[in-house]
């Protein structure tokens, strides 16, 4: 295998940050909806798959994920980890359930409008705290979002690389037009 595929079989599961306390324990960011399912995948590798990190105990504090991996007893060894990302291989997920989809799948996956005009491709997904949104780059211009949700994506057809996006007639506009209390307000 490359090392280019094995960097694509590749899912970041978390970030280490800064040492915690004398004993070797680091603060890391987790990657996922459960803070501490990084415990669950057994052994964790740098981007290389050079080296490896067992988990011996990981708990909840405030906004990071306390940890300390085997091996690792002092705080000198804690700080040299501060900035390395772990990771799996992707074949240690489990499958999604129907209707759910790992973000790294959807990148690339072209977006089409009910017409069957393409739209563009997915660039990233993002959750800024209200949902979850597909950027879509075009072919030409900015990239735009579209809410992923069943209302404005109806259908998600991974095999066959095509999102379907059913967008209100004004989606694009740029009009803006006078509110009743004299603001300019842009169409929705």
């Amino acid at each position: 295998m490359s090392e280019d595929t094995q960097a694509e079989n590749k899912v970041l599961m978390v970030c280490i940050g800064a040492a915690h306390g004398i004993r070797g324990e680091v603060r890391v960011k987790p990657f996922g909806d459960d803070p501490l399912s990084f415990t669950d995948y057994g052994v964790l590798t740098d981007r290389s798959g050079k080296r490896s990190f067992e988990v011996v105990r990981a708990r909840v504090q405030k906004t990071v994920v306390v940890t300390q991996f085997k091996g690792i007893t002092t705080r000198n060894q804690a700080e040299e980890l501060n900035g390395l990302e772990l990771f799996i291989t992707r074949d240690q997920l489990p499958q999604p359930e129907e209707d759910e989809f790992y973000y790294s799948d959807l990148a690339g996956v072209g977006v089409f409008d009910m017409s069957g005009k393409q739209l563009g491709k997915v660039a990233a997904v993002h959750d800024f705290g209200a949902g979850d949104l597909l950027e879509v780059r075009p072919a030409r211009g900015k990239t735009f979002y579209i809410p992923f949700t069943k209302e404005f994506v109806p259908e998600v057809n991974l095999s066959e690389d095509r999102i379907l996006a059913d967008l209100p007639e004004n989606y694009f506009s740029e009009v803006r037009e006078e509110g009743a209390s004299g603001e300019d307000v842009r169409d929705r």
